[in-house]
Order: C-alpha cells, then structure tokens, then sequence
C-alpha cells in the first residue's frame, strides 16, 4: 500500500461529509476546539485524533462498543507483553518499557484509526475524505498493519504462491471471518448468550490465541469437522491435526529482530536477521478444549536473546522461557496442497517436521516442546510390505 500524498491525508469530503450522522454532530463535538473564522482561534485545544479518549468521545453514542475496548488486543497490545515478561525479569521492565514505546507501542490502533483514517503506523491520512467506514477497509486499515504476514499470504503476493482460496473464490476479506466482536474486543464465551455468575467476568486475552477459538475453520465446514465429508483423512485426522496442517502452503518465517535510534534521524527503527518461506509442522504447545490439536503449523518469530541490546544488556534472561517457533494460522489456505497428494507426503517426509536439525543451537532449549522427536512413518498397502 503506498502511503497518502500529505494534501490527501485532510482532504474532507466537503459534499457528502456534512450530511453523514458524524458531519450533522459538528466538528467541534469530536474535535473541540473554538468554532471561529480565525484559524488560530478555532484550533485552540483542538484533537486530531478524538478517539484517543475513546470512552468521553466515542461512548456518547457506541457505549456498547466502547465498553469492551479495554478488552481489545489493538488496544492493549497484550500479546508484546505477555512475551517480555516470561522473558525478562522485573528489573529490567523499566528499559523495556523505553523500547517499548519507542517500537512498539506505534500498533495501538484506536477507533478511528479503522474506521475513518489509517493507523498512524503507516503514515495516517483518511481514508474516505472523513467519512466514517462502518467496515474498514482491507487495505487501507487491515493490511495496512497486517501486510507482511497476512496480506501477503492472503491476497497471493508471495512469489509464486496463490492467495488464499477464500479471496481468490469467495471474494472474502478480513472481516468475513474476523468479525466487529472480535475487533473490538467483546468475549467470545458460552455465557455472552447463557450468562451465569460464575463467569460473569473474564479476564482480558493476553494474546491472539487466548480463550476460545474465533473465527475457526470448523464454524463454516461443520461436516469436515465431524468426518461426515467422505474423506477419510478428515476421519482419521480428526482433532489430531489442525485444519492448516494439510490446507496450508508457504509462508513468511522472520529471524531476529533487532530495534535502536537511528544516530543520523533520531527516529526508531528495526531490522529483521532475514525472511524465508517455510511450512513446518510442529507440537501444539497451548493444547485445549478450544485447540485440542496435537500437531500445528508453526512460524518461526522475529526474536533474539539481543533483541533490545540498544536499550541495555542481557535484558531477556530467560529468553528460553518461550518457543521461538510459535503455533501459527498462516492465512494462504488451499483446497489442495503437497501435503494433500498422498499420506506419504507427510508421513515419512521429515522435511515438513520441526525436526531438532532446524532448530537454532541457541533456540534448542526454548523449543523442546514444539520439537517432532518422531516423524509419522511411511504407510504402506499390504502388496508393499515385505
């Protein structure tokens, strides 16, 4: 996505923008400010970005929506910390949270940022002349964030890889499956429709693959899930595997990353080691009612024991602490894959295994739960046996 010319980044939609419910409130309502004909005047304690403060702003007319903001992985960034505290001691918090905000903490998307311009990430700018999407758009707010990884994937701009059968078939984007609870951080569990006291309140996710399982492949193919298809690798599979295992294909696999202030700008900045296309199968180290499955597709993160060395040294001490090869929903699903050919293009094929040989020596330890110690063995027919 190329960024906005500056002057296309304030043009407002000045014939249908006043007529829109947000237009009919007023510029003042979201923005404050002084309303005058003098520039310096009306920009007097003016908000560029009123949902900053999303609860006195944004609640006056969406406080359902608002309410579970706190709850939203865009809001809270939980998954970054989730990681640095399993691998950083409190000691070192104050350091990290310098690097943090310096490189981090830009992924804070607020409402607007979806809804009516793009993520300050990606150099802002609106996207509709002011007027408020209520889907945002897959370019211009999802991928814009989400690029590297899924929407390469997704919309097929990996080098001689195809995009995801759901775009390329079905014409579906990100909120097809993603939906406006999930985004905006409502809980996905039995008691949103069966309330008890004895789940009223749930804990916030600290990460993308916390609680239950939304969206997930089986919602929408109900006779795979349940071995009524036909195909007896659904039945024999079951559970066991998860659906990306075998409907996957290639995807982006980041070595090290590393973040500093650049001497000659001032501004942060952050280089990855390299980027491979891998596909990997691995152990499912977060295995669940929600995600029962004992082998997953896994990626390989962009992470290093001197990931923040700018900042101080020896600030992730117990780097082993977690897998640097993390469970993975790569988003480049196909009908029919290599793995898909024949039961041996698995089984016995240690080139789709996380095998300790593709393991890192300094990673060995962190990832001994992921590792396939024992790839699957090659079936045979009886007229094969010896």
């Amino acid at each position: 996505m190329a960024p906005l010319e500056p002057w296309e980044k304030v043009l407002v939609d000045a014939e249908h923008f006043p007529t829109s419910i947000h237009g009919l409130n007023g510029c003042n309502t979201c923005h404050g400010g002084v309303q005058s004909a003098e520039k310096d005047v009306a920009h007097e304690g003016i908000e560029a970005n009123p949902s900053k403060n999303p609860e006195a702003i944004c609640g006056q007319c969406h406080p359902d929506v608002v309410a579970s903001a706190p709850n939203n992985l865009h809001n809270t960034l939980g998954g970054y910390w989730e990681v640095l505290n399993a691998r950083s001691l409190p000691k070192n918090h104050p350091a990290l949270e310098e690097a943090f905000n310096n490189h981090c903490s830009s992924c804070h998307t607020t409402c607007g940022e979806c809804h009516v311009s793009q993520p300050k990430a990606v150099g802002g700018g609106l996207v509709s002349g002011h007027l408020f999407n209520r889907t945002p758009s897959m370019t211009q707010n999802c991928t814009a964030c989400h690029g590297s990884r899924v929407g390469n994937e997704f919309l097929g701009k990996n080098e001689g890889l195809p995009g995801d059968v759901h775009f390329r078939e079905g014409r579906m984007n990100c909120v097809s499956c993603h939906d406006g609870a999930e985004m905006h951080g409502a809980q996905h569990e039995c008691n949103d429709c069966h309330p008890g006291p004895e789940a009223s309140e749930l804990p916030p996710p600290d990460h993308r693959f916390a609680g239950v399982q939304s969206p997930r492949c089986e919602t929408c193919h109900a006779v795979v899930s349940t071995g009524q298809d036909g195909v007896i690798m659904h039945e024999m599979h079951g559970s066991k595997l998860s659906c990306q295992i075998c409907h996957s294909i290639s995807y982006s696999n980041c070595e090290g990353c590393h973040v500093a202030i650049s001497e000659n700008t001032g501004n942060p900045f952050f280089e990855t080691q390299s980027t491979t296309l891998q596909f990997l199968i691995g152990r499912n180290t977060i295995q669940s009612y929600e995600r029962p499955y004992e082998y997953v597709t896994v990626r390989h993160v962009p992470i290093s024991p001197t990931s923040f060395e700018y900042y101080g040294d020896d600030l992730l001490p117990n780097f082993d602490a977690l897998e640097t090869w993390k469970y993975a929903t790569p988003h480049n699903i196909q009908r029919r894959t290599p793995q898909t050919a024949s039961c041996n293009a698995c089984h016995g094929n240690t080139s789709l295994f996380l095998t300790a040989d593709k393991v890192a020596p300094g990673e060995l330890i962190a990832n001994e739960d992921v590792i396939v110690e024992q790839v699957p063995v090659p079936i045979y027919s009886r007229e094969q046996l010896p």
